[in-house]
């Protein structure tokens, strides 16, 4: 396969490169940053790409040659606390690389994608309550790609946590709604939801959600989830032989969306 992959110097996206690789895929790859040497033999084509500046994002893609079997987007940022004086209020950029650059990047890439071709999308158990959340959701959806980000997270007291959970609640949903539009070109749409990820922004995420919240479900499961299994499922769902899985977003992370859930309908004296 002829595999587009965004995101990969590094975490997610460099383990997805070098699995794909190993099994004999071609990797065409996107990020803002170089990959280093050692990722960088399994790409065997780079684009530079600031995913956030979707101005750019159709030149970059128009000037792509050739037709792609599969894309995962795997890019994203985390939220940065707002104690951390450098990256302080990181909301908006956080809005538009989780979601907005996603969408974009996806929508355009429809064009070089072949039909039968499958998509996978990184979201995050952070976005497990998009039901919860969805009238907020939806109302992020429809915002113009000009809107003042920054300006909307004030006005509505979205903070870089609740940005990045409504980033990924907005990626499950669109990805549910886009399914039956891509049927007539066999196209399959789907995510990828880890918990924490060992990887060298999970630091970030403790500092940002607080180390209670990051670490109770990752106890409870017993180790975070490594780059390589996260990557692993998003591949499964580009691959044949998840082939009638459409629309469906696959939770990585150990089991704790299911001891989430028990705890919630207290089913404890079940098991």
């Amino acid at each position: 396969m002829r595999v587009a992959v965004t995101g990969v110097a590094s975490g997610i996206g460099a383990a997805a490169c070098k699995i794909l690789k190993e099994r004999g895929d071609e990797i065409v790859g996107f990020d803002l940053n170089e990959p280093p040497e050692n990722i960088a033999d399994n790409v065997d084509e780079f684009h530079k790409m600031n995913i956030a500046d979707l101005s750019a994002l159709p030149e970059l893609i128009a000037g792509l040659s050739g037709n792609f079997d599969a894309l995962l987007n795997i890019a994203g940022i985390p939220p940065r606390s707002q104690s951390d004086g450098a990256n302080a209020g990181n909301e908006a950029l956080v809005l538009v690389v989780n979601f907005f650059g996603l969408r974009k990047f996806t929508e355009l890439m429809l064009e070089k994608l072949v039909d039968g071709a499958a998509i996978a999308s990184l979201s995050s158990r952070a976005g497990s309550r998009w039901a919860e959340n969805i009238d907020q959701v939806k109302e992020f959806m429809r915002l113009p790609e000009t809107t003042n980000l920054q300006e909307y997270c004030g006005q509505n007291g979205i903070d870089p946590v609740r940005a990045y959970d409504l980033s990924k609640e907005a990626v499950v949903v669109w990805s549910m709604a886009k399914t039956e539009v891509l049927l007539k070109r066999d196209i399959r749409l789907n995510c990828v939801s880890p918990g924490g990820v060992s990887t060298p922004i999970l630091e970030d995420f403790v500092e940002a959600f607080g180390a209670e919240r990051v670490n109770r479900m990752t106890d409870r499961a017993g180790r975070s989830c490594l780059p390589e299994e996260a990557a692993g499922v998003a591949i499964f769902l580009i691959s044949p032989e998840s082939k009638w899985v459409k629309g469906y977003n696959i939770y990585t992370d150990g089991g704790a969306f299911a001891m989430i859930t028990s705890d919630q309908l207290e089913l404890s004296e079940f098991s």
